[in-house]
């Protein structure tokens, strides 16, 4: 049994919980996803941690209460072997985490860097992750023109798999200042570095938690059982 720590700070939260489902599912192993609401539920039982999208200003104040992101960041330090999936304002808090942290990846990144609301887009990413592959469920919907930079539609009805490429949808995205990327480049959109690898800790300034491409979840999934096999 997996347990993979969900951040509920804000944004796609119950998106990300569905997307883990499915990618136990496609793995065929057995999950619990805890919703981490405050401190006390970011424990030594978690195998993995998801730090979802939002407004990154916000999820910093909404946290301050229950101390999470503390929590969460001491989580991280305490288990540097442990996978994190950070999705954009996630990727923002691996990046700049504040509170006098150092970053958990070695990427400078800009809020807000795409744009307002209104030019959010989705367009075709190239990823290089490796993950399990696996079938993507026949239920998910036809691909949509392949997501040629057109305006975002609506974006949580879930895009489908493109056949060369993977389905990305920005939101409100931030960028990573391209030369200060220091860690390896995992996903490009043409020349821009869209997702970074640094260890076990992913950031993608995208939200593949909309999508019916469960690969960044597989990849979630599939370190945290060889995380915890080496224990």
């Amino acid at each position: 049994m997996l347990r993979v720590g969900l951040a509920m700070l804000q944004g796609a939260r119950h998106e990300h919980a569905e997307a883990l489902r499915g990618a136990a599912a496609e793995l065929d192993v057995d999950l619990h996803v805890v919703e981490c609401r405050r401190a006390e539920h970011v424990d030594e039982t978690l195998d993995a941690l998801v730090l979802p999208g939002g407004e990154s200003t916000t999820m910093r104040i909404a946290s301050r209460y229950e101390s999470l992101l503390a929590a969460l960041f001491a989580w991280m330090d305490a288990h540097p072997e442990r996978p994190v999936l950070g999705t954009c304002a996630g990727a923002i808090l691996l990046a700049a985490p504040g509170l006098g942290n150092k970053p958990y990846i070695d990427a400078g990144i800009s809020r807000n860097a795409w744009g307002r609301q209104r030019d959010s887009f989705e367009a075709v990413v190239e990823v290089e992750l490796a993950a399990p592959s696996a079938e993507f469920r026949k239920t998910a919907p036809a691909p949509r023109d392949r997501f040629a930079h057109q305006p975002l539609e609506v974006a949580s009805q879930g895009a489908s798999a493109v056949p060369d490429g993977f389905p990305g949808v920005f939101i409100r995205a931030p960028r990573f200042e391209q030369d200060a990327v220091g860690c390896q480049t995992v996903a490009r959109l043409g020349d821009e570095i869209v997702g970074v690898l640094d260890g076990r800790r992913l950031g993608v300034t995208f939200h593949p938690e909309l999508t019916m491409d469960r690969r960044f979840h597989r990849w979630l999934l599939s370190e945290a059982s060889n995380a915890k096999e080496v224990k």
